[in-house]
């Protein structure tokens, strides 16, 4: 099993939803996240007084897949998340040893 963690711009999430379950994943968790990295902020005008804003909104999708579907999720989410524009985000990759369905105790790839 594998677990994708994407961080995406907000405006973006019904693309990558929707591509996701054209896959046939079933389930994502999605949390509303705040960062920087090469955007580094931006500067925003409030008042006629301007500030630098450090941490520029996103989302963080994670949803965890079986190894075959693992190519196919991440570049189906880096397909709907790209804009061509910075800021676009990052997709990050890691195994999963275990897992477990707490209603049913189903473990394993049955248990996602």
């Amino acid at each position: 099993m594998v677990k994708i963690e994407a961080i995406i711009k907000p405006f973006r999430l019904n693309e990558v939803q929707e591509a996701l379950v054209n896959l046939g994943i079933q389930g994502m968790t999605v949390t509303e996240v705040k960062g920087f990295g090469r955007q580094k902020g931006h500067v925003e005008l409030y008042r006629g007084a301007e500030y630098q804003v450090n941490f520029v909104p996103k989302l963080m999708i994670m949803v965890v897949v079986g190894d075959e579907q693992a190519e196919k999720a991440v570049a189906a989410i880096q397909k709907a998340a790209c804009t061509g524009k910075i800021g676009d985000g990052k997709i990050f990759v890691s195994r999963i040893e275990e897992a477990m369905r707490i209603r049913t105790s189903e473990t394993g790839a049955d248990a996602i």
